[in-house]
Formats: structure tokens, sequence, C-alpha cells
């Protein structure tokens, strides 16, 4: 991840959530972006963290990413909150896009707190090209939902649900009046996505798009015994046991391999598979995308087999 970027502007968007303002130091162009794309950023202390992109997809030369501060996490969003200042570089990787928006007349959007990031894009793009759209939005209170300036303009479209204020988002009314037709995007905590799963389990297949910021609850892998991962590019085959991931095995024998979650959630480590089949246990790909086993991600995910070739 050698390009970089400067932080241009830094600001806060509600209690708890800073923005930044991202561009080359030279002022150059930016790679181009759709909705629900995100970036890995490494940050001066070495962490690296994905960010969805929320800004304008047709300034060319900034980047805007949402910063909530995790109380409970690994130190990034603190040192973005208390330590990062306008000035600083950082440097990214990116963008790519596991949450991308399908063409649809119909959408509704859910957010839970600063799940609200990928959608912004989207209700943004959905808007312009005329689709019927509507977005539900909760937070703990309005203090902390963030870029309620950015939706005030969408009028009624837009429906806030401060908890504090109106309760839990109303998921059955909304998803179970909605029409087949409809494409739902959800983004936030596990709680509201298992909800939200539960309330379109009726619906037609592939209506349903959700993205998680920590893995979902797995099963046992498929097996439990040891298994071989050749790495193609150098032709080095490693052994992977249960108290070891594909990633950290592979990272041993000397694969250059990065990563951000480590968790099966943000998509920086997928690999192609050349040989073998994989055991998925990360919450990115689709079933189709599963049964065609030409990629994982190391992270989280094993073997079914006694042994995977892997692009690397």
């Amino acid at each position: 991840m050698g390009d970089q970027l400067t932080v241009v502007d830094k600001a806060v968007a509600a209690e708890g959530v800073v923005t930044l303002a991202l561009a080359r130091p030279d002022g150059g162009r930016l790679p181009d972006w759709a909705p629900g794309a995100h970036i890995d950023v490494t940050l001066p202390t070495g962490a690296t963290r994905q960010y969805s992109l929320c800004g304008d997809r047709w300034d060319a030369h900034t980047y805007r990413i949402g910063v909530l501060r995790e109380v409970d996490g690994r130190g990034g969003s603190a040192y973005v909150h208390d330590e990062l200042a306008v000035g600083d570089v950082v440097a990214f990787g990116g963008p790519r896009n596991d949450f991308a928006m399908v063409p649809s007349t119909r959408y509704l959007f859910v957010a839970g707190g600063i799940g609200i990031t990928p959608l912004l894009p989207m209700v943004h793009q959905a808007d312009l090209v005329g689709a019927d759209w509507a977005l539900l939005y909760g937070g703990r209170s309005r203090r902390s939902m963030a870029f309620l300036d950015d939706l005030a303009h969408y009028g009624d479209r837009v429906h806030l649900h401060p908890q504090d204020e109106a309760g839990l988002l109303p998921l059955a009314a909304w998803l179970g009046g909605a029409r087949d037709d409809t494409v739902v995007y959800c983004c936030g905590p596990g709680p509201l996505l298992a909800a939200v799963e539960d309330a379109t389990a009726h619906r037609p297949p592939h209506r349903l798009r959700t993205e998680r910021f920590a893995a979902a609850e797995l099963g046992a892998p498929v097996r439990d015994e040891p298994f071989e991962v050749e790495l193609a590019r150098t032709g080095t085959t490693v052994t992977v046991t249960p108290q070891l991931s594909v990633l950290e095995a592979a990272r041993r024998a000397g694969a250059t391999t990065l990563s951000s979650c480590e968790q099966g959630v943000c998509g920086t480590c997928e690999t192609t598979v050349l040989a073998g089949v994989p055991d998925h246990r990360d919450t990115l790909l689709a079933d189709h995308e599963r049964a065609a086993g030409d990629c994982m991600f190391p992270c989280v995910s094993r073997s079914c087999t006694d042994r995977l070739v892997l692009d690397l």
C-alpha cells in the first residue's frame, strides 16, 4: 500500500464521529469509485483499517470517510479521533467494493449508527437516477447520528429513528410491506443485520444486501485436522494447523499479504484459489461465489480438502 493521502480536513460529524477529507499530497486525481466502496487506510502507527467512502464520488481529488470512536476497539479509531491531524499523511489501498449497488427501480436503505456511511452515496445515486427509495436510519440519539445535514434536503424519503425518541427501528412494518422488487441495503451492528435478515427471510432471493463491521457467529470448521497450503508464486508448501490461520501460516512462509480486519468482513486479504476446496468462513461472499470456490479470505477461511493451492 504505497500510495499516500494527506488529511486536508477533519470535522466532528456527530457525537463520537469525525469525518476526514483526504487528498493526494500533489493534488492529483484519485481512483474513481462507486457507491458501497471502501478504502484501506494505514495510519502512521502502522494499523490498517477500512472505511467506507461517503463523500462526493464526482470529486476526483478528495475522498471523505467517517470514523466512529470504538470504545472497545483495537486503537485505530482512538488514534484517528485523538491524534490524527490536518496535514498528517496516511497510506491507502483501493478503492474496493464488496457492497456494490445493483440497478433497481426501488430501494430501501436501512442504516444503524455509523452504518450510514456506505449508504450516503447510494441514497444520492438512487435520487439521481429517479428511483423510488427510502432510508430508515436509526441511532442511539440524534446527537450520535452523523450526516443529518447531508440528508435533510431529501425530505420525507428519510426516516430518522433516534432510539431515545422513537425506540427501535420499525423493521417489521417497513420490510413486511416492501414490494418484492425492492432491493434492501443494510449496514450497521450485528443485531440490526440479524433482525433485517429475519424480517426479509420471506422475500425473493438476492433482494437483501448487507455489510458488516464485525464477523457473524459461525459454527466449527469443516475439518479440525491440519492441511497443506501451496503458495503458487514461490512453490513453498506450508502446514496449517488448527491453531493457525491460513494467513498467518502463509506469512510465516514469507508471503506478503495485506490484511485489515482479520475477521472476514473487510475483503482486504482476498486471495485466488487455484486448486482445492476452501471452507468459506467470511461474511462477504454470496452463495454462488462460495460455490465457485475460486477465491477465499485466508484470515478466517480454511480448507475442506487436504491441500489448497493459493495465488500467493
